[in-house]
């Protein structure tokens, strides 16, 4: 069984808040295309993709702003999804939308994958 990697980030194209599920480079590339300047999540999911991770990848308008676009997604989580091994959230320090993780991470016993600078930012915020 492979395991599973949800991520949420910006990409050229695809829909917003929609389930991509990819399990190749190429699915990867023909659905989101290049990712843009300054962006981590397509780049994640590349990452996650080169180690044999199912990917779900949410497309959202900016990484680490619109809560309303990664609620959409943990939604989608905790409702669809039967299991789920990590969630990354590159540029997110934003308490509210990371504290809103907390049952899906304990529904799925799940970890949460995000940069030093994304985890220095939720600490000095809380």
């Amino acid at each position: 069984m492979l395991i599973k990697v949800a991520l949420f980030g910006m990409s050229e194209k695809g829909r917003f808040n929609y389930p991509y599920t990819c399990q190749t480079l190429a699915e990867l590339a023909d659905t989101f295309g290049n990712p843009p300047e300054d962006s981590l999540g397509l780049i994640f999911a590349i990452q996650a993709i080169m180690y044999e991770r199912e990917v779900i990848f949410f497309r959202v308008q900016e990484e680490g702003f619109l809560e309303e676009d990664y609620i959409k997604g943990f939604e989608y989580l905790k409702d669809k999804v039967k299991s789920l091994d990590a969630i990354c959230i590159p540029k997110v320090g934003n308490p509210i939308i990371i504290d809103k993780l907390d049952p899906i991470c304990k529904k799925f016993n799940s970890i949460i994958i995000t940069t030093e600078k994304d985890l220095f930012d939720y600490l000095i915020a809380k």
